[in-house]
């Protein structure tokens, strides 16, 4: 490896989450996160009209201030990608262009884009720009799998995620629709259509309850009460498809480094290659020490 290339892997070990130890990386961590919650709050006071008109000039300065450390994070992590050069077979191989088109570098751009197109085009709406930075809170996921690993939780359980997803659309239009012909002329301005009757199924289904809308009719609470049980059943098999795929995504994570980790181990030590591509791994799917720790002692003694 180049002295380069050596820079731009140390730039990118010190932006990514940080290993135990790496005191450096770990101070960026802090910035970096002490940053993005700033921001997220600054945002949010900027809509109480009080304290912006009586600290605009702070909120201004701030947000020059954030989006300069944000630009030149951005502009780092892309170049620092450009140390890695995946397999073709896998996609994109140009590391910089994999980030920059990756989840994570699209949250960075976006948490940069709204300074830059109030520059040029400062007649944009500013309750648009103010939902786009909001966005800088998707910043924290570098810092955790949180979000990758509910989409891909998701993702492999989409089948029963979308057969539950569809008994949740039919109970949906079933309710609603013999509710708006039990109650419309009772209520017609809460029942006036089947789409207006769909507010009331879909609060019901989801077991939220807010009690602006209910049945007065005697028929009207008997398909209340059946709606209610439906809604309790779908939605505890949804939760249910959600957190069984949460622990096999889990598992299947432990899986692959475990394989990893035999492989690296075959020939009965770990060199720096190896080392590198089963700590790039640990950290890509959130393992701890601990975890990692037991499993190199779990293959380390079924290799004996």
């Amino acid at each position: 490896m180049s002295e380069t290339q050596s820079i731009r892997y140390r730039t990118l070990l010190l932006l990514e989450k940080s290993e135990d130890g790496d005191l450096k990386g770990r101070l960026i961590d802090i910035a970096i996160l002490t940053l993005v919650l700033l921001n997220i709050f600054a945002v949010v006071m900027e809509s109480v009209d009080s304290i912006f008109t009586r600290y605009e000039i702070f909120f201004y300065y701030f947000e020059i201030l954030s989006v300069a450390i944000f630009s030149v994070e951005y502009f780092l992590r892309l170049w620092a990608n450009g140390a890695i050069r995946y397999e073709a077979r896998i996609g994109i191989s140009n590391g910089s262009l994999r980030y920059a088109l990756s989840f994570h570098g699209m949250i960075d751009l976006i948490a940069i884009l709204p300074f830059y197109l109030q520059m040029l085009l400062p007649g944009l709406d500013l309750r648009v720009l103010r939902i786009l930075r909001l966005m800088r809170v998707f910043k924290l996921s570098h810092y955790s799998t949180a979000l990758e690993d509910l989409f891909s939780a998701i993702w492999q359980e989409r089948r029963s995620f979308a057969a539950a997803s569809y008994l949740l659309l039919l109970a949906l239009i079933l309710t609603s629709s013999i509710m708006f012909y039990a109650e419309s002329q009772h209520q017609p301005d809460k029942f006036s259509s089947i789409p207006n009757a769909m507010y009331w199924s879909l609060i019901t289904l989801t077991t939220v309850g807010y009690g602006d809308v209910s049945p007065v009719t005697s028929i009207g609470k008997v398909i209340s009460i059946f709606t209610a049980f439906l809604g309790v059943s779908i939605v505890a098999m949804l939760t249910g498809i959600v957190a069984s795929a949460f622990s096999n995504q889990m598992a299947r994570k432990r899986v692959i480094y475990e394989g990893e980790l035999r492989r690296a181990l075959a020939d009965g030590e770990i060199d720096d290659d190896e080392r590198r591509l089963l700590d790039d791994l640990k950290d890509q799917f959130g393992l701890s020490d601990d975890q990692t720790e037991l499993l190199f002692e779990q293959v380390r003694k079924e290799s004996v």
